[in-house]
């Protein structure tokens, strides 16, 4: 295992001084050293892998330095875009060392929406003409690797990734912990909701714990799982899932459970909404100020008037609530949407979370039938 002390001050070794990503539960051990060891200034976690890279392009030019983004492989989507327009050789040739957790890597079990981006993830690369390497799991070897990748970057001009498997950092701990005043958990806020919840809203929920504990949620009360759409991968789109479900049924009413990083990844979806105005959706944005399930690096959304935003953007209403009291009053309350809900909610999650058991085809074909009743 690589110790993420070594990483991180070979880097700095090499003149890298400059951070930025969205973690990664592969990189969690990394990214949390980081986090505890670098200034605020120097490392940043934007709302997407894109602006990361953006970030680290602009500290480029204002520094000449070789900036460091780090991202989960399913990030490789909403980085293409900057990678080939902005910093590929033929436009900008932006150097930057590229670090990317490597889920669904083929031969080793992951979950369905991992698989296709893991066997993907090296084709991409060399596909988009940047150069990596597998990395490796002792220092010395490493330590060949960086020298590596920064004479390629200093040669060429051109970023370099390093590919990684799981379980090859060592463990280290989160030491910078920002404070959530809230009465709940995540698990509880849900729980909330699903119990004040009708018969036969639609609910839509985004990815990783959040989609989990509704999941075993609804086996422990016996309310079957054809009521949801459990949106296992693509961060932050859950929003705009559930705007499309309903525009289509207006007869219903439509739940979606966001996450706050989830929220800010795709923000605009919330300009979209309050410009369509659909009276039945409500939008419940669980904030604990963290990538929860990847670790639990710090988001902005703690400082962030999500409320507020909701209403400029045409949102019917939006309220910050921190108890389930206040919560389920929103949930029975009748008004016309659309709605955001922002649940202020405690870190963390159980030690014996489980997976849903059915496949995402399953998924769909239960929901479907569902919302066609």
């Amino acid at each position: 295992m690589i110790e993420p002390a070594f990483f991180f001050e070979q880097v700095k070794k090499n003149g890298t001084d400059f951070f930025a990503g969205v973690p990664d539960s592969l990189l969690k051990n990394l990214c949390a050293y980081i986090t505890d060891n670098e200034s605020d200034e120097r490392h940043i976690i934007p709302a997407n892998e894109g602006s990361a890279v953006a970030l680290a392009t602009g500290h480029h030019l204002a520094t000449g330095s070789i900036p460091l983004v780090y991202m989960q492989n399913s990030g490789i989507g909403n980085a293409v875009n900057p990678l080939l327009s902005l910093v590929d050789s033929d436009v900008y040739r932006i150097p930057m060392v590229l670090v990317i957790g490597w889920r669904g890597e083929p031969g080793k079990k992951d979950e369905p929406q991992h698989v296709t981006q893991g066997r993907l993830t090296c084709p991409l690369l060399e596909t988009m003409g940047i150069p990596y390497v597998i990395m490796a799991e002792d220092h010395d070897s490493l330590n060949k690797q960086i020298d590596d990748c920064y004479r390629s970057i200093r040669e060429t001009g051109r970023p370099f990734a390093f590919v990684v498997k799981k379980d090859s950092f060592a463990p280290y701990s989160l030491q910078k912990n920002i404070p959530v005043t809230a009465e709940m958990t995540r698990e509880t806020a849900i729980e909330t909701v699903l119990l004040a919840s009708r018969s036969d809203d639609i609910f839509v929920s985004t990815t990783g714990m959040a989609s989990r504990e509704l999941y075993e949620l609804r086996e422990k009360h016996g309310m079957g799982h054809g009521k949801d759409f459990l949106t296992v991968g693509s961060m932050g789109h859950a929003s705009q899932i559930a705007l499309g479900i309903a525009l289509e049924k207006k007869n219903r009413r439509v739940v979606c459970i966001d996450g706050d990083g989830a929220a800010l990844m795709q923000m605009g979806g919330l300009a979209l909404i309050g410009e369509r105005k659909p009276e039945n959706y409500i939008h419940i944005v669980i904030n604990n100020g963290a990538h929860d399930s990847v670790g639990g690096q710090p988001t902005i959304a703690l400082s962030v008037d999500l409320a507020g935003i909701a209403k400029a953007c045409g949102y019917a209403s939006a309220v910050q609530v921190s108890s389930s009291e206040a919560l389920r009053a929103e949930l029975e309350n009748n008004a016309a949407g659309p709605r955001l809900v922002e649940v202020r909610v405690l870190k963390g999650a159980r030690k014996d979370l489980g997976r849903p058991k059915e496949s995402p085809q399953e998924n769909k074909q239960a929901f479907m039938q569902f919302v066609a009743e």
